[in-house]
């Protein structure tokens, strides 16, 4: 699929950009331009698990606080913003949690707006 440059191209390409790729053989959803939501529902959610086994000595034991660099990335169910969770994507280390995370987020179709102040790093 095409890369979109917020610079260079409109809303209107990135939309159809989207409308003729595919995820899973079917054709992704296009969200609403805006719809209502209720309190609790408006932000996405983004769950980072660590693994905790096999720190502690004894089966079902654990060291407060502690836990391996290793666990899974999974999104929260989410009415509002029609996200429904697929299956946890696991990580091996923290360099690679934010690829991870960003697969997830491409995969349930979650669309980032960058910040102006990423204007400092981001070459358009």
């Amino acid at each position: 699929m095409q890369r979109w440059n917020p610079r260079i191209n409109s809303s209107e390409h990135f939309v159809e950009m989207v409308r003729n790729s595919k995820k899973g053989g079917e054709e992704m959803q296009i969200p609403a331009k805006s719809t209502k939501a209720k309190s609790g529902e408006r932000m996405i959610e983004v769950k980072v698990r660590f693994w905790t086994n096999g720190i502690a000595e004894g089966k079902g034991w654990i060291k407060p606080k502690h836990a391996w660099t290793r666990g899974v990335v999974l999104m929260k169910r989410n009415q509002s913003h029609g996200i429904i969770p697929e299956y946890p994507h696991p990580f091996n280390s923290l360099m690679e949690l934010l690829a991870v995370i960003e697969k997830v987020l491409i995969q349930h179709g979650v669309i980032l707006h960058l910040d102006y102040k990423m204007d400092k790093y981001i070459i358009g």
